[in-house]
């Protein structure tokens, strides 16, 4: 970064104003510090950091000193960043390394300059040190930072419990169909396709915020794409693998046990574009399956992706490509799941590492148990051929909303071509797919369109069961056949009401499940028998 920073200028007049403001605060700051030293002035007032807000911060006035002088580092050295002249990307990344080495250098991450850590290990008489590094030694063992007591869960036994049944299963997925839970069921059966870089249970955690069981609930007869956790014997799988075996796979499984030609179906984040693509690719084969289409926090339009843009460019998703892709020298290989988690880790480093780190290590402390922390350790690894494909056309290229620009299963590919309703969630403080690139996907559609926007994050917004009655979301009754043409207009037409988006959903979904019948006694069909209980095999392997 630092040898960067002669091609990126900053104004001179800026660095004067910086460094004239940073002595001035130094100064000021320094008299305080002297003050409460001599007993002259009162304790230092609140940090309003919470990494300082525990009163042994606020009472010893070196750490305090310490505290104020980090953060006013912090802030200088940002207020540099964005001074820096330079193209966009450019100045993202900059902001993104210093961003990194702040939170990285924070005093509270040092044992030496924690005083919280420190006055625990006086009172446990060093038991706390010897603690924390039992658990250094365990996380280096598994090969991440521990977010939870992993111990206490179990795919199966606490999360992932809805029952089902797998009726399915290739080389790449299983699907598992769920036992109904009403009397009656819609005659149009439900697919999801979750994202094969996560688990599918996100969307069947505990029993009170499932969407799959919310789903089952509705009348819905629900089945889930259990996307296989890959291993050497998958490592030359394509993204023409994933929609031809996977996501198409998946529909016809699906219309056959259901004896539908017509089912609902639903992407998640990555599910989303791979469901997606797998219809266009019907519909240029005069196949239109879907019912309905429901995409919860996907790009399809990459022209925005967020924070993640400032990893793609040529040179990176060259090197991808030079060592996991199908041209390697090596031959193709794995992305290894955990160099994904740890990227996503770092994108909020304070919350989902260094909290951890000051936790686990220096205060000797267990996490407590957090089923949605239990399955953010859960990773998976992708096949490199699978992966560099979507970094190159989607991400670096972004031609998948162009029409008829790839290829996929020896078909063009145009979203336009799926004859479908469809319904777009995206939530407004999303870092991953940010609401505004989520509405982007709007005009490449070109039937009757459903836009919601949710409180919340890239998870949390979408996990929002109405019971709890938490956060809002806004909804423009306008979009239909014509939606406003960017995401500002749409949300300056838009209102919000409280609570969770699931019933609005449900609302728009209920149409299109059809007429009700009497609910399947038994899963699957002659054809597709059952093979396993649900969860089943595939989630539980580790990456």
């Amino acid at each position: 970064m630092w040898k960067a920073l002669p091609g990126l200028p900053v104004p001179m007049e800026q660095l004067a104003a910086l460094q004239g403001d940073y002595l001035k605060s130094v100064t000021e700051l320094w008299n305080q510090s002297l003050g409460r030293l001599g007993g002259a002035a009162a304790p230092a007032p609140a940090i309003g950091d919470r990494r300082f807000a525990s009163n042994e911060w606020l009472t010893n006035p070196a750490a305090a000193y310490t505290a104020q002088m980090y953060l006013l580092n912090a802030r200088t050295l940002m207020q540099m960043a964005d001074a820096v002249q330079g193209d966009e990307k450019t100045k993202a990344r900059v902001r993104f390394a210093v961003q990194q080495f702040i939170d990285a250098s924070s005093p509270s991450n040092f044992l030496a300059f924690n005083p919280e850590a420190l006055k625990k290990a006086v009172e446990t008489k060093g038991e706390s040190i010897a603690a924390g590094l039992q658990h250094l030694v365990e996380d280096l063992q598994k090969g991440h930072v521990s977010q939870t007591d992993e111990s206490v869960f179990e795919v199966g036994r606490n999360v992932a419990t809805t029952e089902g049944t797998v009726v399915f299963e290739n080389a790449l997925f299983q699907l598992i169909e769920y036992k109904p839970l009403t009397a009656k069921v819609h005659e149009r059966p439900m697919l999801f396709v979750p994202p094969c870089i996560n688990k599918y249970y996100i969307l069947d955690l505990q029993p009170e915020n499932s969407v799959i069981r919310y789903t089952v609930e509705q009348g819905h007869r629900t089945f889930v794409v259990s996307w296989r956790n890959p291993d050497e014997s998958l490592k030359a799988t394509t993204w023409d693998d994933y929609i031809e075996d996977g996501a198409i796979r998946a529909i016809r499984t699906v219309q056959a046990i259901g004896g539908s030609e017509k089912i609902n179906t639903l992407g998640f984040c990555v599910g989303g574009t791979i469901l997606s693509t797998a219809l266009a690719v019907l519909a240029a084969r005069g196949e239109q399956p879907a019912q309905s289409v429901t995409l919860l926090t996907t790009l399809l339009d990459f022209q925005d992706t967020g924070i993640l843009d400032i990893f793609i460019d040529e040179a990176s998703v060259r090197l991808r490509e030079m060592t996991l892709g199908p041209q390697a020298p090596g031959g193709p290989g794995l992305l290894k799941g955990q160099e994904l988690a740890t990227t996503f880790s770092f994108l909020r480093p304070n919350d989902l590492v260094w909290n951890y780190v000051v936790g686990n290590y220096l205060k000797g402390e267990t996490p407590p148990p957090f089923d949605l922390l239990y399955w953010n350790g859960d990773s998976t690894n992708l096949p490199g051929p699978m992966y560099c494909w979507y970094l190159r056309h989607t991400y670096l290229q972004n031609e998948l909303k162009q029409p008829g620009k790839l290829t996929v299963c020896g078909e063009p590919v145009d979203l336009g071509k799926i004859a479908a309703p469809v319904f777009i969630y995206g939530s407004r403080e999303d870092h991953i797919v940010p609401w505004t690139a989520a509405y982007r996907s709007v005009p490449l559609f070109k039937g009757k369109r459903s836009f919601v926007l949710g409180a919340s994050g890239h998870i949390a917004g979408v996990i929002n069961p109405p019971a709890k009655g938490k956060r809002s979301h806004w909804v423009n009754e306008t979009v239909g056949d014509k939606p406003p043409a960017t995401a500002e207009a749409w949300l300056d037409g838009a209102t919000e009401h409280a609570g969770s988006w699931w019933p609005v959903w449900t609302d728009w979904l209920k149409p299109h499940g059809g007429k009700l019948v009497a609910a399947p006694k038994t899963p699957g069909s002659r054809q597709y028998k059952a093979i396993e209980p649900a969860p089943g095999r595939y989630v539980k392997a580790k990456a």
